[in-house]
């Protein structure tokens, strides 16, 4: 399970932007992560009380947004979810596209006093 690597360096990187902004105490932690991406969020949610334990996020709430796995069509420019398509274009039922968006994993927010 990844996840809690990642996860670590999340907390790493957070309590760092903490330090460089004088923060003391943070209440929420918005992750969002893509519907193609390698994370899994149950796994994500899973993981976070070991991974934020001891450190400053220790007492902070996870909140996971998915982003959608999104591409355009090559053939008739149609914007789709290629998972809610099985990776054929509802338009023309093509199946060549290019992706644009859904294998993020990003720190969107983090929201403190």
């Amino acid at each position: 399970m990844h996840e809690v690597g990642v996860l670590i360096e999340v907390v790493k990187k957070v309590e760092n932007i903490a330090k460089v902004n004088k923060l003391t105490k943070i209440d929420t932690l918005v992750l969002q992560i893509g519907e193609l991406s390698s994370m899994i969020p149950r796994y994500i949610e899973a993981c976070y009380p070991a991974a934020v334990d001891g450190t400053l996020l220790q007492d902070t709430t996870l909140k996971i947004e998915i982003l959608p796995g999104n591409c355009i069509c090559k053939s008739c420019n149609k914007v789709f979810n290629l998972l809610e398509n099985n990776s054929k274009c509802p338009n023309c039922e093509g199946g060549y596209w290019d992706l644009l968006s859904g294998k993020e994993f990003m720190i969107k927010e983090i929201i403190a006093y």
